[in-house]
């Protein structure tokens, strides 16, 4: 046997010994190298992928205003209020906490295409259309845990609050910021809910480039393409976004301690 056919032989001898070490450095190139190109779009300003963050931005915002302005005096309603079939509904609101977010989309999509009710108004492949479905998604949690909140209260808050002459709104203000901190909470998770999904906004949005490419669409989109680097720079902005967001509750949190 030649000298060249040996060296070839050991080599091929020495990776089949440390074939698991083997993969485990390709692994690590592997991951590292896409973390390097991930930030190096981030921090070169990559249209693509801060498109796709404005885009779950505003898609966020619409449906947590939605679902905020909706959400919470309902929840109030639902935790402060005795009437019949309050216990159904509570089971009905639990229940669809863990809504599958197809099943949203299928029906929502039903409603806003060319031949359901809502067909005239175009809002299929739209933000707003999409934003329909993440409220649905969203309004559960706040409206149970909002729920949850009043109904944990000091019992002896109502009855003071009835005292010195609270009626209306000032009841609902004073009762809601009593339980400011569950709310707030109910929000977050809303919100974590909201930009995580992925079922629904490529169902009713279409992950059309430009217009409503997401940020969890277009990490599936790219990482089925390959392009790991895009889909490590749109996950980070990703947690950066949810870390920022606890931060700040946080914040809100120690400041109100104070």
């Amino acid at each position: 046997m030649e000298r060249g056919d040996k060296a070839a032989a050991s080599t091929c001898l020495l990776r089949a010994r440390g074939g698991d070490a083997t993969k485990g450095c390709i692994f690590l190139d592997y991951l590292s190298e896409g973390f390097l190109q991930g930030f190096s779009l981030i921090f070169s300003g990559n249209e693509e992928v801060w498109s796709a963050v404005a885009v779950t931005l505003k898609l966020s915002g619409l449906s947590m205003l939605v679902t905020l302005l909706f959400g919470i005096p309902a929840g109030f309603a639902l935790g402060y209020f005795t009437f019949p079939g309050k216990s159904l509904l509570r089971l009905l609101v639990d229940t669809l906490l863990s809504i599958p977010t197809v099943v949203v989309g299928l029906f929502v999509y039903a409603f806003i295409s060319n031949r359901g009710p809502l067909g005239q108004f175009e809002l299929l492949f739209t933000i707003p259309g999409m934003a329909i479905g993440q409220t649905i998604l969203a309004l559960p949690i706040v409206l149970a845990l909002t729920a949850s909140a009043v109904e944990s209260a000091d019992s002896r808050l109502r009855f003071t609050l009835l005292t010195l002459g609270a009626r209306g709104r000032r009841l609902l203000f004073s009762t809601l910021w009593e339980g400011r901190h569950q709310i707030l909470l109910a929000a977050v998770t809303a919100y974590g809910r909201v930009t995580a999904e992925v079922g629904v906004s490529m169902m009713l949005g279409g992950n059309i480039k430009w217009h409503t490419r997401t940020v969890t669409t277009a990490i599936t989109l790219e990482t089925g393409k390959g392009e790991f680097s895009t889909g490590i720079a749109l996950g980070v902005l990703l947690l950066c976004l949810s870390f920022v967001l606890n931060w700040a509750v946080s914040f809100l949190r120690r400041r109100g301690a104070a």
